[in-house]
């Protein structure tokens, strides 16, 4: 047996598996200046905070964890005749930090529409050869819209407080600091002009239509409390317009005046419904609540069209309740229809709620509640049960924002009712997208204004699992035979940006100020990053266990990048440092390829390079018992060893089996009679498991995935040994797509298959 194992070592030896040298023997190389660890899958603990009483190395709240909070009372006015609005706010400042706060700070996010407002020269430009009409007047002749809140005081018991605007942001002072564990009142006045948001792209605003109507969708509408928190203290970076916001968590008791004839909802619950709605529309409402296969038209097309006919002088006061959200948002108009049907929830049911104008129709009345109902429960299958009372998706024409428990959504049909299928699709995902940030950052409430991918990217992967759910359940809405055509998620959709110039490409660890391709950074690679980590390294299980475990220790509070990044470590065992390292703090690619495929071939007759490896050792073909190793196309090769089998080719194997294994032993052991070296190369930055599919001259197939960490050890190529009884016709690496492979065409043996596979494949990008 002791020259058998020998015999198997020399193999292996001369096949490059195992580098073998006798102490003294191998000449010293010269020596090279020293470096740090550069090894792909070295710990973040470099690039990470240290895990403290705040936040624990596990990635969970730790136990002097805290967040401050800010509960609101509002009395709103919105002024359908000059587009305005005007507010009273008290705001109730809770610290329950540990330290004593010697001022407050508040965000004014309408600051960046003022006329001067700094962001309108935040990029540079240049004169463009050609250019439309509509663009040219935006640019060159039209004024700046003169927005920006308008503060009429700000008091503490009737008395002024001292206050400073900067850009976006305010600073008020307080007589004297607010302690730790202490609360503030003081109060607000203010007003501002409401942009049309059809016009200058304005997250929210109004769209005018032609018979003078106005639909409002208003958010960021009040001075808003910054978050106060262990990480860097006040978070109050600039509003720049791409990075969104950080928010504390609080209640809202919101009163809002609006024209009476108009249709209003928002985040909360509305507690004087009696009130506000007609008898049949209450009566409907009730039908609602008892509805969960479809929904109810609470106002109906042909109401809605009577209504907006007439502009009512009189007033109505909508009364709105939130507890425990970090923002409030509403929209009102005459226009609107108006339909709900309700979730079944083991802590009680939810309405699924759609607003929408007639030029929504007859899109939005088929699918925009069937949307929401799938977002609820897909996203609450991969998190935690929704929270809230209600989710609202509004018509906004270009729209596509969140707040909690209401969204607006694009996707409007022709003017004769018509609409393409990318319509429908679209209006379909930006719906679920938007009403899913419900979860992602309105309840797990990360720092959008710093990392915009935590909110953005989280949401677009769970929006790619909630948008295959819904394919499946309702397959009419999609192409027959098909799953559903997500934009984002998908490994191969993400090559082209991740292969693409460098120069305009930022690592997902960036502010979403800073990036060139902001929808592809914050949203798409990091979507398709989850779903790679999901489907490819992970698996489902651990995985889903992970992230819910992350959703669940986070939700109503603030977390970061590493409580995300320690979490799904932590509730897995399985370390992904790599992983995070090369997909979001570089902008590092995946290129694996097949670099090389040698067959070899089995003999026990010595050959020249076998008496020369044994020579270096001590050792002669006469003093030990070996097997050589002959690659085919070699001088030593003979076209009679491929017709043969191993042991026919090596008698000396066949003799020793015979004398050392009994004949039920013997049938347990393998008969590989072919033998391959294939090299694999790795171009790109990022290391990623080595997914392989061999194809037989039988026309079988195996796929065999090999662990990421076959290259930790060479990161640029690494060699495989295959021994098999079957002839291999074909290797190919990554053959489903599922590692976000930029370069296709080094993924086969031999290459020119390769090739015209990877034409059909960018043709079919293409189409």
């Amino acid at each position: 047996m002791k020259s058998f194992k020998f015999s198997l070592f020399i193999l292996f030896a001369l096949m490059g598996s195992i580098v073998f040298a006798q102490e003294g023997e191998t000449p010293q190389p010269e020596r090279k200046p020293g470096h740090t660890n550069l090894n792909k899958f070295r710990q973040l603990s470099d690039l990470w905070a240290t895990p403290n009483m705040y936040r624990t190395a596990s990635g969970a709240p730790g136990p002097a964890y805290y967040q401050n909070t800010a509960d609101y009372k509002m009395k709103i006015e919105l002024n359908d005749k000059n587009q305005t609005i005007s507010g009273e706010e008290t705001i109730s400042y809770h610290n329950n930090s540990q330290d004593d706060l010697e001022y407050l700070w508040l965000q004014l996010d309408q600051n960046v529409r003022t006329k001067d407002s700094p962001a309108l020269q935040k990029d540079g430009d240049g004169m463009s050869p050609v250019m439309p009409p509509q663009s040219f007047v935006s640019q060159y002749m039209g004024k700046p819209f003169d927005g920006g809140f308008n503060i009429k005081a700000v008091t503490k018991d009737g008395k002024p407080l001292k206050y400073t605007i900067n850009f976006t942001m305010m600073r008020v002072e307080m007589a004297e600091p607010l302690e730790a564990g202490d609360s503030y009142e003081f109060n607000i006045k203010w007003n501002y002009n409401i942009p049309e948001h059809t016009v200058d792209r304005a997250r929210s605003g109004y769209e005018s239509f032609p018979d003078g109507n106005k639909n409002y969708i208003i958010a960021q509408f009040y001075p808003r409390m910054c978050v106060y928190n262990d990480v860097e203290g006040w978070q109050n970076y600039q509003f720049w317009g791409n990075g969104e916001f950080a928010l504390a968590f609080g209640d809202f008791d919101v009163d809002i005046t609006v024209p009476a004839d108009h249709l209003l909802d928002g985040t909360g619950d509305l507690i004087n419904r009696k009130e506000v709605y007609s008898k049949q529309e209450l009566n409907r409402w009730e039908q609602a609540t008892k509805s969960y296969d479809k929904p109810v038209i609470i106002r109906t097309q042909a109401e809605a069209e009577k209504i907006e006919k007439g502009f009512s002088q009189q007033k109505k006061t909508w009364k709105l309740r939130a507890k425990d959200v970090r923002d409030f948002a509403f929209t009102s108009s005459r226009k609107y229809i108006m339909d709900a049907q309700a979730v079944k929830f083991p802590e009680g049911d939810v309405m699924a709620i759609s607003i929408y104008p007639k030029e929504g129709n007859p899109l939005w009345e088929e699918y925009s509640t069937k949307a929401v109902v799938q977002t609820l429960k897909s996203y609450s299958r991969m998190t935690f049960d929704y929270p809230y009372p209600k989710a609202i998706s509004v018509h906004g024409r270009n729209q596509g924002m969140e707040y909690p428990m209401i969204c607006w959504n694009h996707g409007r049909p022709n003017p004769d009712g018509t609409y393409s299928e990318r319509t429908k699709l679209g209006m379909i995902s930006v719906i679920i997208h938007e009403v899913g940030h419900n979860f992602f950052p309105m309840i797990v409430n990360s720092d959008e204004r710093q990392w915009g991918w935590m909110d953005e990217g989280i949401n677009t992967f769970v929006q790619y699992v909630a948008e295959q759910d819904f394919g499946e359940s309702y397959p009419d809405a999609i192409a027959p035979n098909t799953k559903y055509p997500s934009r984002r998620g998908e490994p191969s959709k993400i090559t082209g940006y991740m292969g693409g110039d460098q120069d305009y490409i930022s690592p997902i660890m960036s502010n979403p100020e800073n990036v060139f391709q902001l929808g592809n950074n914050a949203y798409g690679k990091p979507a398709t990053a989850l779903n790679i980590l999901r489907e490819t390294v992970m698996g489902r299980d651990l995985f889903d266990y992970s992230f819910k475990t992350y959703a669940q220790r986070w939700m109503f509070k603030h977390p970061t990048p590493e409580d995300f990044f320690r979490t799904m470590e932590d509730a897995s065992a399985v370390d992904l440092d790599w992983y995070w390292r090369g997909w979001f703090y570089t902008t590092d690619w995946v290129d694996i390829g097949v670099e090389d495929v040698k067959s070899y071939y089995i003999t026990d007759q010595p050959t020249k390079e076998g008496k020369e490896m044994l020579s270096r050792y001590g050792y002669t073909p006469e003093s030990i018992d070996a097997l050589y190793v002959v690659e085919e196309g070699s001088d030593e090769y003979t076209d009679a060893m491929k017709d043969k089998t191993t042991e026919e080719n090596a008698p000396k194997l066949k003799e020793f089996l015979m004398d050392n294994f009994s004949p039920e032993e013997r049938a347990k052991l393998n008969a590989p009679k072919h033998f391959y070296a294939i090299t694999f190369s790795k171009p790109g930055g990022i290391p990623m498991p080595l997914i392989v599919e061999y194809t037989y001259a039988d026309g079988t197939s195996e796929t065999i995935k090999y662990p990421v960490q076959i290259w930790r050890k060479n990161d640029a190529q690494v060699e495989k040994v295959i021994a098999t009884d079957k002839e291999i016709t074909k290797v190919t690496v990554d053959p489903n797509l599922e590692t976000a492979d930029v370069d296709l065409s080094n993924n086969s043996w031999p290459k020119q298959e390769t090739e015209s596979q990877f034409d059909k494949f960018k043709e079919s990008v293409r189409n």
